[in-house]
């Protein structure tokens, strides 16, 4: 028995050691998926269909086009949202210079046609509901990496499921999430937000992956508001990879006048 454990200890030590090489540091894992989820291309443009349906099954929809511009590879961006239906919210935009700097709120404004208002968003209202949705307004552009700590809690063989507690406890509504990341593509499968008492309450999941222009692109993601019983589903279309967007189409002058990339 003792020659059979320690030939199984034998065994075991260098495949132990083999499965943790094979493992990168949290850090590489989350900075991965980060620029898969945010930052494919120089710049970007799709055109999405968002379904809102609440818990007794009624159904809203927004369709808009969303183009995206980085200043800098993997750190500062811009965003503009133009809404094309319904009646409602047609001509309103919404745009966002995101800041990956430690300590440097990112600038947010909605244009609202039908006061022909610029209204700046603030950044506690950041984690706020994204045009009466399941999706937040941090959704949209992303949370800064350097905002939470990291640990990788599970490896499968296809997943690296990280736990994200935030450094700032006091200015956002959850404990932490975890984030279920596909080993291949480094493609963000599911995210699960726990509340201060560890309850899961809100869980954002990429239902359809393709390649496009060769990277890999959620086509289809689906937020759940597990208290309220709702869900908003966002379909990605005429999805297109380095077309030379200009960095003036994302400034203020623009929210009023759209430019035609946003339009089509």
């Amino acid at each position: 028995m003792r020659t059979m454990v320690t030939v199984l200890l034998a065994i075991g030590a260098p495949l132990q050691l083999l499965a943790a090489e094979n493992v990168p540091d949290v850090q590489t894992v989350v900075n991965k998926a980060n620029f898969v989820a945010y930052y494919q291309g120089k710049d970007g443009k799709a055109t999405v269909r968002m379904t809102i349906t609440n818990k007794k099954g009624q159904k809203r929809t927004r369709e808009f086009n969303i183009l995206r511009r980085d200043v800098e590879d993997g750190a500062d961006q811009k965003y503009y949202v133009y809404f094309q239906r319904p009646a409602d919210v047609r001509k309103m935009v919404y745009m966002v210079h995101k800041h990956t700097g430690t300590g440097t709120d990112d600038d947010r404004w909605l244009y609202m046609p039908s006061l022909d208002l610029v209204k700046r968003i603030a950044a506690s209202d950041r984690r706020t509901s994204f045009v009466g949705s399941d999706f937040l307004y941090e959704d949209v552009s992303g949370r800064g990496l350097d905002e939470d700590t990291h640990e990788i809690i599970e490896t499968t063989d296809g997943l690296f499921i990280v736990k994200n507690v935030p450094k700032k406890p006091e200015t956002v509504e959850f404990g932490y999430f975890n984030v279920a990341i596909d080993r291949t593509t480094f493609v963000p499968m599911k995210m699960e937000f726990y509340d201060k008492q560890g309850e899961l309450y809100r869980v954002i999941e990429s239902k359809e992956v393709e390649e496009i222009q060769g990277f890999p692109t959620v086509v289809k993601a689906v937020v759940s508001n597990l208290r309220t019983g709702s869900k908003t589903e966002m379909e990605f279309s005429k999805i297109k990879y380095d077309i030379g967007l200009k960095d003036n189409m994302f400034t203020e002058r623009y929210l009023r006048r759209p430019p035609r990339e946003a339009i089509r």
